[in-house]
């Protein structure tokens, strides 16, 4: 018997949306952007001088962390950045819940935080969304190792004021509390002034999705001193691989272009609004969208038998197995030429059936 295949580590690890082997598709299965990122950004990319490779790049990324800084008025002493939002909470997660008690989240949720979990030896609880997929606070007013909240929460694309957020602070002052805000440019609510009020809160975005930049993996922490010294201190213990220089760049560039953040922005969440009148009308019932993406369900048809079709039509969204969600489908907002095809694959089924 092969003993060392014990050893071997037993894990079931994160999947993300199918990617086929093609390049002729619509993917509004990975909640990216579909827009490309600033034009300074392409800028500063194809222009980078590519013989100061040689040289490490920043470790601390300082040049970002102040960018960052600068945007939310915040000291760079309370900016961490690292190799995308899920290279940032798989730190936090590493650093701040190490008290043996079971860390909170809900049980539909971004699927990657139990793996980080069973992968770190976090024991976790997963409260569940009510019948309306919200997030209940009074269910994280009980002992905890710490609590997660993706917010807007995704694949739910239901987003919660500040209000909301303050309610499970002030329940869990002996706890660190994250806030997980990979979707809130495109209607939540941040929870980022809240900052000043309490310390044990850490505020986790990202430039993959409303800054386009999925690409170039650059995601970051704003929290108080003690948190983002703990975050570093994780950091440098095991992981001594900074963002590269040409993210760096880029990532400076990107937030120094306001008004083309804000117009890509506002398109998404014109064609989203569309698209779910559009869905709506055909018998689809969603929740209001804070994200880049619509949670729908058909008042007739199976969401996997929809997924399936579409497909036929080159058309790819996100169909999720899991209990409880197992009839919905995730679909990104595209431009309004693929949510026009989308739509029109949409009536296609229908009709046919």
């Amino acid at each position: 018997m092969n003993l060392w295949k014990e050893n071997l580590i037993k894990i079931t690890p994160y999947t993300a949306g199918e990617q086929p082997d093609k390049t002729d598709f619509i993917k509004l299965n990975a909640n990216e952007n579909p827009y490309p990122p600033a034009p300074g950004v392409i800028k500063t990319i194809t222009s980078f001088k590519a013989g100061s490779l040689n040289k490490y790049p920043d470790a601390n990324a300082v040049p970002l962390l102040r960018a960052i800084a600068d945007r939310f008025g915040v000291s760079a002493e309370n900016v961490f950045a690292g190799n995308g939002s899920d290279d940032v909470l798989a730190l936090c997660f590493r650093a701040f819940f190490n008290s043996g008690k079971p860390v909170l989240f809900p049980d539909i949720t971004y699927s990657f935080y139990p793996v980080w979990c069973n992968m770190l030896g976090i024991s976790f609880e997963t409260p569940h969304l009510n019948d309306s997929f919200n997030i209940d606070p009074e269910n994280y007013k009980r002992e905890n190792g710490g609590v997660v909240i993706c917010n807007p929460n995704a694949p739910t694309s239901i987003g919660r004021g500040l209000d909301f957020m303050r309610e499970i602070l002030e329940a869990n002052p002996n706890s660190v509390v994250i806030s997980d805000e990979a979707y809130v440019d495109f209607g939540g609510v941040s929870a980022l002034p809240l900052l000043k009020e309490f310390p044990n809160l850490a505020v986790v975005q990202t430039f993959s999705k409303s800054r386009s930049m999925a690409g170039m993996r650059i995601g970051y922490c704003i929290a108080g001193d003690e948190l983002i010294s703990a975050l570093r201190a994780a950091k440098d213990s095991y992981n001594s691989y900074p963002l590269d220089s040409v993210a760096i760049a880029a990532g400076c560039a990107s937030l120094s272009d306001e008004e083309y953040f804000k117009q890509t922005v506002a398109k998404i969440i014109a064609t989203r609004d569309r698209l779910t009148n559009a869905l709506r009308e055909r018998g689809f019932i969603l929740p209001d969208s804070s994200t880049n993406f619509l949670f729908a369900q058909h008042e007739k048809f199976a969401a996997r038998d929809i997924c399936e079709y579409l497909k036929t039509r080159d058309i790819y969204v996100r169909y999720f197995s899991t209990p409880r969600i197992d009839n919905r489908l995730r679909i990104t907002i595209g431009t309004d030429e693929e949510i026009d095809k989308l739509i029109g694959a949409v009536d296609e089924y229908i009709g046919s059936h």
